[in-house]
């Protein structure tokens, strides 16, 4: 069977045509297989979680992961879904995040900056990649990532040290780096921060130059050495 595009582009032809996500529905609609789009560039970023309002469309295991992650960021959650797990129904009765207990409708994407398609339909994640790409939503598919335009990554978060770890599409890869990582970039690592964020505050506040002196001491070659083998507080205090 020879699969038609909607718009009459036949895949394996001379002249294709943008893939749209109007034939994703209907590739799921006659339960054929989707075509791969071509392999991108990550380009990773850290958005201010208290600043970003979120859409997770799916109250299941896959779901209640996604939105208690954006609540822990500080991220504004609203779940969809007429079911929700009872991990949800905590963080609802904590104020934590909103439920909508209602089957998905494109209305639920209005003040939506970032969306999560996570139910257990994959003709429902495909009608949500489709609304929300065209609304210019960020949105990550769960169930097939290339639907979205960001997927999440394996994080390590100490304190005010966020590190993100992505392998590829191969998340259990990207768990053991991040663990693997951890081991070594513990609370240690979390009290430097915050020291240097202290300081760099205190430095600046004072309206003089000391800052842009004493960073290059601090944060040199040596710095993870001296984190580590604890120099690095007296460091610290030297520029108090």
């Amino acid at each position: 069977m020879r699969y038609v595009h909607r718009s009459g582009y036949v895949p394996g032809t001379r002249h294709p045509q943008p893939f749209t996500y109007h034939a994703v529905l209907l590739a799921v609609g006659f339960g054929l297989a989707l075509p791969r789009y071509p392999l991108m560039s990550d380009f990773p970023i850290a958005l201010h979680g208290e600043r970003i309002t979120a859409v997770v469309v799916g109250g299941g295991s896959v779901g209640t992961r996604k939105a208690l992650a954006l609540a822990e960021a500080g991220v504004q959650v609203r779940v969809v879904s007429p079911l929700v797990t009872a991990e949800l129904e905590e963080a609802e009765r904590q104020h934590r995040i909103t439920v909508v207990r209602d089957a998905y409708r494109v209305d639920h994407l209005e003040h939506a900056m970032l969306v999560v398609a996570a139910t257990d339909s994959r003709e429902v994640n495909a009608h949500i990649a489709l609304d929300a790409n065209s609304r210019g939503k960020l949105v990550n598919i769960t169930d097939h990532a290339d639907e979205g335009n960001f997927h999440t990554m394996a994080l390590h978060r100490s304190g005010d040290v966020t590190i993100a770890v992505s392998s590829g599409g191969v998340p259990g890869a990207a768990a053991r780096i991040r663990d693997a990582i951890a081991e070594r970039f513990d609370g240690r690592y979390e009290r430097a921060v915050s020291a240097l964020r202290g300081l760099r505050s205190r430095l600046i506040a004072g309206g003089d130059d000391r800052w842009r002196a004493a960073a290059p001491k601090l944060i040199d070659d040596d710095f993870c050495n001296s984190v580590e083998d604890g120099s690095f507080t007296e460091k610290v205090d030297s520029w108090r």
